[in-house]
């Protein structure tokens, strides 16, 4: 603390200055690192990225943002100028830790393939240019991978999602019958929000059960970009699009549980979790229909931890009543906490007693050293945004958890609050306390979401839930009366010519 205390003293540039060495050892383009998935030909992605770690003339990483103006530069285009493709790269992202994080979206396959110069100056970084012979495909180029496990392989997907493996514990067989009898029964009468999709040499069929449904399009979406990447395994299963998991059989039941497909879980359900809808419809999104998604958010963390506001902050809707008594708690301690509700739904008529808080812009949000993360119907969604900031996590105890809880620790990952909140103010007053190991907790947070998180790991997610299901179905696949195809989108302004052999099921 003592030495934090000094900084505090110091300029803001001389703090920076003094953290990553003198000015006689400058960023050297040569020595700096480059790596990721965007700078593989192969792996196909919504947006391709990859990092830029800056290293000194000493040979020394840097830990925080080098003075003065970023001087990173990357240039993507394609190796042949017979070849006038679109491609939208944005400048580098800051971490504000030493590494940037470079992205591009193209809009066409190339067929020669890409030439992707990285500059810090003028000087060409670490490997540049760095040469991705072609064909590489955009997003919406179909044309996937025949071998699932060369994919697999080419994305570094990991060999075990411990989560996978735990919900699947219950499911050793499935039995399609039986479930094409019993889920329109249990879960798809009118107030249902069930869709049922058959994957067949790797077209996708559904109909829908129940009234609410809409959200098809995220679980589509999903599915189709994945079918445009590798080929799938024929499977029948259903997709639940409410917010609250659905089967709460035990294992021990009979007849027993079945394995429905969810966003969340929970302690008392047995659903098979996904990511959810949101950071998944974010990833396929990204710089084109959302401002938040899973790379952006790591650029736009505010300012760095000593320059933070020292309060903790919330700011959301009315979702649970939790969050009525967090805005109680911040009127009556505005001095550790600054939380308001920005929409009345539920409870409308508290309204005029605790007031509504303006909208503010998600990256605001990281101008406050401590975030609190309340539930909301179940699991809060914005939790995985929060944990890419450079912020602490205070996390209330909830018996929901999304697809990667699973690797998280208190203490380690987030510090915990209990259920109704009375621990909170306290929780706060450890924080401001013990400065360094909040800092501490809030930066291996961060690094594990950055992680778990990064946006070809959701694919590999994705595909291995869908995998482990089609081993275990004891029944070929159909598609049933009342489906209807669910066609890849139209993409006719953009090149994209398929070069691998396609193979069909039905040869073999």
């Amino acid at each position: 603390m003592r030495r934090l205390a000094r900084l505090q003293l110091l300029p803001l540039q001389l703090a920076l200055l003094l953290a990553v060495g003198s000015p006689e050892a400058p960023v050297s383009a040569p020595r700096s690192l480059a790596w990721g998935p965007g700078l593989q030909a192969a792996v196909v992605l919504p947006v391709r990225y990859f990092y830029l770690q800056a290293v000194n003339s000493e040979g020394q990483n840097l830990t925080c943002s080098p003075p003065g103006e970023t001087l990173f530069k990357v240039v993507v285009k394609s190796l042949s100028p017979k070849e006038l493709v679109r491609i939208h790269v944005p400048k580098p992202l800051d971490r504000n830790d030493g590494t940037f994080l470079v992205r591009y979206r193209m809009y066409e396959t190339v067929n020669e393939g890409l030439k992707i110069e990285i500059l810090y100056g003028n000087e060409h970084v670490a490997q540049s240019p760095y040469i991705l012979k072609g064909p590489v495909y955009h997003e919406y180029c179909e044309c996937p991978e025949q071998d699932p496990q060369a994919w697999q392989r080419t994305l570094s997907c990991p060999t075990k999602e411990p989560q996978i493996e735990e919900d699947f514990a219950s499911f050793p067989n499935i039995n399609l019958l039986q479930m094409l009898n019993e889920v329109p029964k249990r879960f798809g009468d009118e107030r249902g929000a069930v869709v049922h999709y058959t994957i067949l040499n790797n077209h996708i069929y559904r109909r829908s059960l129940g009234k609410y449904t809409d959200f098809k399009m995220f679980s589509d979406e999903i599915l189709l970009s994945l079918a445009r990447k590798v080929l799938l395994p024929d499977l029948e299963f259903y997709v639940n699009l409410g917010d609250w998991p659905l089967e709460h059989r035990k294992a021990s039941d009979i007849p027993g549980p079945i394995p429905i497909i969810s966003w969340c879980g929970s302690l008392d359900s047995r659903d098979v979790i996904l990511p959810t809808y949101d950071v998944t419809h974010s990833t396929l999104e990204a710089m084109r229909g959302v401002t938040n998604d899973l790379l952006s958010i790591q650029g736009n963390t505010g300012p760095s931890w000593i320059n933070k506001t020292e309060k903790a902050f919330f700011r959301g809707r009315d979702s649970r009543e939790e969050r009525l008594q967090l805005v109680q708690l911040s009127k009556e301690n505005p001095q550790l906490l600054d939380a308001g509700i920005t929409g009345y739904f539920f409870f409308q008529e508290k309204e005029k007693e605790l007031g509504k808080a303006k909208l503010m812009g998600f990256f605001d949000f990281f101008k406050y050293k401590y975030q609190v993360n309340v539930d909301g119907t179940v699991a809060a969604y914005r939790y995985p945004y929060l944990m890419l900031g450079d912020s602490l996590v205070l996390k209330q105890d909830s018996p929901y958890y999304e697809h990667f809880y699973v690797a998280l620790r208190p203490w380690k990952h987030y510090v915990p609050i209990k259920r109704n909140l009375s621990d909170l103010l306290e929780k706060i007053k450890w924080a401001k306390e013990n400065d360094e190991e909040a800092k501490k907790i809030a930066k291996e947070g961060q690094l594990t979401a950055r992680d778990l998180l990064q946006p070809h790991r959701l694919y590999c997610y994705y595909y291995r839930v869908l995998q482990k299901y089609a081993e275990r179905q004891s029944s070929k696949p159909e598609i049933r009366d009342g489906m209807e195809h669910v066609p890849q989108p139209d993409d006719n302004t953009s090149i994209c010519r398929c070069h691998r052999k396609r193979s069909s099921r039905e040869e073999l």
